[in-house]
């Protein structure tokens, strides 16, 4: 059973991704990762805290070397609407807590202060990891969660692929295209040939996913190119090359978003690229793709 949220929940978040991610949590879409306007950690469930607890993460010159559960016993009113069994458990990642065991917790509520985990690639914004497991299951394995769906109609964006570069970070590029179609009204994400929004790290993690649902087994297309297949709940990427200006680059990040700074954001810690600079990204086969793991 999956566990659906609503726009109510998802419009307090400027973006989400289900599939953006290495880790096992994300496979087939059973998490995601939901980023505020703020670095404030903002509660998408409303429950009563069950415990909190420190984890390790891996160690990045760039992170905290700790990370940080929020384990959340869900409102039976908060599970119907969400089509959840009473019951369902919350599990939190990458808020240091300011609530304790016991306290209860709205939707809309600040957890605490995000933190920059080494869990996340170092292009990766900061953000709240939510996962869910059914009644009875055991919430802190890493492993388990139930898989998520979004109540919310996400726009879908053509876009030729070129922009001018507005924003550079150590590791990655934003660009100023594509632009969104409506800022602060809906969301949007980049869209396949065939017109569907798509998810995930393209195509430097194994899978990703659309915003919109595919029949099994369908080829996935953009620019030209087949990037994919769709498996289960995801799409299962070809082995394809991301070229910037006919260079190799690490990859795409796809997700949805209602900001106006939606720009592409390209994944190239090897590659310098000018503020003002043009790009055009362009997708080949490969028969040596590049794969992130979890090390």
């Amino acid at each position: 059973m999956a566990v659906t949220l609503s726009s109510s929940v998802l419009d307090r978040y400027r973006r989400f991704s289900r599939f953006n991610s290495p880790y096992p949590a994300h496979d087939d879409g059973c998490a995601i990762d939901l980023y505020p306007d703020s670095e404030a950690g903002i509660s998408p469930v409303a429950g009563v805290v069950r415990e909190t607890r420190t984890v390790g993460c891996p160690d990045r010159p760039y992170a905290a070397d700790e990370d940080h559960l929020i384990v959340v016993e869900l409102d039976e009113d908060w599970c119907r609407r969400a089509g959840a069994a009473p019951g369902t458990i919350a599990r939190i990642l990458h808020v240091v807590p300011e609530v304790s065991a016991g306290d209860r917790v709205a939707v809309g509520d600040a957890l605490g202060p995000l933190t920059r985990s080494g869990f996340f690639g170092q292009w990766v914004d900061n953000h709240v990891h939510l996962g869910f497991r059914a009644p009875g299951a055991n919430a802190l394995r890493a492993s388990g969660s139930l898989p998520v769906d979004v109540d919310v109609s996400v726009e879908p964006i053509q876009w030729d692929g070129t922009g001018a570069v507005v924003e550079r970070g150590p590791t990655h590029v934003v660009l100023d295209a594509p632009t969104h179609p409506a800022p602060g009204q809906r969301f949007a994400a980049l869209a396949s040939d065939d017109g569907i929004p798509l998810d995930g790290g393209l195509a430097h993690y194994a899978g990703g996913g659309a915003f919109d649902e595919l029949v099994d087994g369908a080829a996935v297309s953009l620019w030209g190119t087949r990037v994919g297949v769709a498996r289960g709940r995801g799409v299962a990427w070809d082995p394809i090359d991301v070229l910037a200006n006919g260079e190799r680059v690490v990859g795409l990040s796809l997700f949805a978003a209602r900001d106006d700074g939606f720009g592409a954001k390209i994944v190239c810690p090897d590659r310098r690229f000018d503020l003002g600079e043009t790009v055009s990204l362009a997708l080949a086969p490969s028969d040596d793709p590049i794969r992130l793991g979890v090390g």
